[in-house]
């Protein structure tokens, strides 16, 4: 059977389909396209998720919490945020700690009163954490028991931020628990008043930057908002023009297998369940073999993350022997995906409409998808955006090139953030009325589909993780004995790429690849830290302007 042609689908939904209306705005005097139907913000999503009274909302281990009880968490932690904090719209309420059921309760409570949520990366050390904090100059921040000790040594530093700890049952006397505060306001049914605007900062996320320091990428509520209507058009559109007349599937509930501190985990995954009224079950750790276990014993519907975690699943030994047929759906992006994944996912799952994507976090998570039997033909791309979302290819001047070159992907849409968190430099270079540069090659096919043909400038994805080679090679220049350093991916099946890094020691030096690896620790979060070194007495290649010939490397 002929699919219906893409073109077709699009103009009837967005012409007859009040769900998919489009408008056009004025986003701080940028001309915006917008969906008519999106929320006015987060808290709305929050208070329609009370609607799914008793149905389970979230799992971790042995514990289980419905929508209504979450509800209520959230009600009373707001309370207590406004009456004994003194939080005010615009304040930042930072959280550092692992996927645990109070991370979403301190997400949903902070945006809900207009107050900006900092998820800090639970995998950072001491200085990542002190770094953003120091930045952000939280009013209050959520830590778990592992990153409270991370975080002993600056506590003295701290003093405009009140600490709460969670889970601290092996720490002594620590400032605030959680779980004491949060049944302040328990007798709180409904969120204090507040009046919320699209356009208020809602999320100040950290990025990797170039100058090896993160980046606070500040997005608003109109930016998830409007990708929660964008994600469910693609969805559409693809049941649409295969001729799916069916009611969908309903949703059992998804596995989060990626942080929650990232923008696919956030706004994607914890977000967009919430909206639907799925179940959330949270893992501890990434195990395949666990997740396996997890997604039959809860009956799962959706499970992904990034491509690597795909491949961990499907090519477990436990595969075969466990019953996932409950699988409808399975969704990854975060890195390059090989175009076999696809194959081997509708081998494995005839079921599944399975889908790739790609996103940051300056574009709220999604920009571009590719879904269901266009994803099976066309595996080597990243699909289309909605229509609310703009792409261009460009080259240095800014300028579009011809369909087919490969230039440098700029993204314009309601998704895209405000800008960088106290950093006007940093955002004036990466944003041309309200189009950000990526710093992504790509090039776009006669019918509009994206596909990425290298990654921004020194950085390496592992396993879903930005890693900008600068801050690797910025410690590694701290060492005293190294001269010089380049930092470049080593490809690895499972993780699509590891960090690699080419040294030159100064003459007479000892200094061996495992003395340097060690060096780093403590200094880099683990997913940074180099797994080889290769060592040199020879200058590294450089071009006329003193830059690294990264190109000309590679790792023995």
């Amino acid at each position: 059977m002929q699919r219906l042609a893409y073109e077709k689908v699009v103009n009837q939904l967005i012409h007859e389909n009040p769900r998919f209306a489009i408008d056009e705005v004025d986003i701080n005097g940028i001309s915006t396209k917008v969906w008519r139907s999106a929320f006015e913000s987060l808290r709305v999503v929050l208070e329609r998720s009370y609607q799914y009274g008793n149905a389970t909302y979230l799992v971790y281990e042995n514990e289980r919490i419905s929508y209504e009880q979450h509800y209520q968490l959230v009600c009373s932690l707001a309370h207590t945020l406004v009456s004994d904090f003194d939080v005010q719209p615009g304040d930042r309420v930072a959280l550092a700690m692992r996927n645990l059921p109070e991370w979403p309760v301190i997400f949903w409570a902070t945006v809900s009163i207009g107050a900006i949520i900092v998820p800090l990366n639970a995998w950072w050390e001491t200085t990542e954490l002190a770094y953003a904090i120091k930045d952000s100059a939280p009013k209050v921040l959520f830590v778990d028991a592992q990153r409270w000790q991370k975080l002993s040594s600056i506590l003295s530093e701290l003093t405009s931020t009140q600490l709460v700890v969670t889970r601290s049952d092996e720490i002594h006397t620590p400032p605030l628990q959680y779980e004491s505060l949060i049944n302040n306001h328990f007798d709180k049914t409904a969120l204090p008043a507040r009046s919320l605007h699209p356009d208020h900062a809602a999320t100040l996320f950290y990025t990797s930057g170039t100058t090896g320091l993160p980046k606070g990428a500040l997005g608003t509520h109109r930016n998830i908002c409007n990708n929660l209507i964008s994600s469910a058009f693609h969805k559409t559109v693809a049941q649409i023009r295969r001729g799916d007349t069916a009611q969908p599937t309903p949703a059992t509930g998804h596995l989060l297998s990626v942080p929650l501190f990232h923008a696919t985990g956030c706004h994607a995954m914890l977000c967009g369940n919430t909206l639907s009224g799925n179940k959330l079950v949270f893992m501890y750790k990434w195990n395949a073999e666990e997740a396996i276990r997890l997604i039959e014993s809860e009956r799962l519907s959706s499970f992904g993350g990034v491509p690597s975690m795909v491949w961990q699943v499907i090519e477990s030994p436990e595969f075969k022997s466990h019953d996932l047929s409950t699988v409808n759906q399975i969704m990854y992006g975060g890195a390059p995906a090989a175009p076999e994944l696809a194959k081997r996912i509708h081998k494995l799952f005839p079921q599944v409409q399975s889908s790739n994507g790609y996103g940051l976090t300056e574009t709220s998570a999604l920009a571009t998808s590719n879904q269901a039997e266009d994803y099976l033909e066309t595996p080597d791309s990243v699909g289309k955006p909605a229509p609310v979302t703009q792409v261009k290819v460009v080259d240095e001047l800014g300028q579009q090139v011809p369909t087919g070159e490969i230039g440098e992907l700029w993204i314009k849409g309601p998704n895209v953030i405000l800008g960088y968190w106290n950093n006007p430099e940093a955002t004036t270079e990466s944003f041309t009325q309200g189009w950000l540069h990526t710093g992504d090659l790509a090039r776009m096919d006669d019918e509009g589909r994206i596909y990425i043909m290298d990654r921004a400038k020194d950085m390496i994805i592992r396993g879903g993780e930005n890693v900008y080679c600068v801050e690797v090679e910025n410690v590694l220049y701290s060492h005293p004995e190294i001269m010089d350093a380049a930092v470049i991916g080593i490809p690895d099946k499972i993780l699509g790429e590891e960090v690699g890094a080419i040294v030159q020691l100064i003459p007479n030096s000892q200094l061996t690849e495992t003395e340097i690896i060690q060096y780093t620790e403590g200094k880099l979060a683990p997913f940074k830290r180099p797994v080889r070194v290769n060592i040199t007495r020879a200058p590294l290649p450089r071009n006329a302007n003193g830059k690294i010939l990264k190109k000309q490397l590679k790792m023995n």
